[in-house]
């Protein structure tokens, strides 16, 4: 009966992403895992977002960054790139954020 004390702690698994140079104010969708995650450059602050809109799963990655607000090229949703949370809808449903830093010259991505 292991399962009574919730004491499973869920590990971050780094990994690693080929993105390229993602420069300020830009963002870019690569595959992590099975996912895609979009990545974008906020004044040299990297932040990665699941790249597909919980409204009607277009990418992210292709609509409009204004500081730290995606908005979806589809139907407007727009969202906190730092918190997942819906700015504006008609999304209802948050996405998922991830860590994201760079080391070594290399852009890793934190998943769980």
């Amino acid at each position: 009966m292991e399962r009574e004390g919730k004491e499973h702690h869920l590990m971050s698994e780094w990994v690693k992403v080929e993105a390229g140079e993602i420069g300020d104010g830009e963002i870019t969708a690569v595959p992590v895992g099975e996912r895609m995650v979009a990545i974008a450059n906020v004044g040299g602050n990297l932040h990665a977002f699941d790249d597909v809109c919980t409204h009607q799963h277009c990418s992210l990655a292709e609509g409009d960054l204004d500081g730290l607000v995606i908005e979806c090229p589809c139907h407007g949703s727009q969202f906190d790139i730092t918190s997942g949370e819906v700015v504006n809808g008609p999304a209802t449903e948050p996405i998922d954020v991830f860590e994201a830093r760079e080391e070594d010259g290399q852009l890793l991505v934190a998943l769980e």
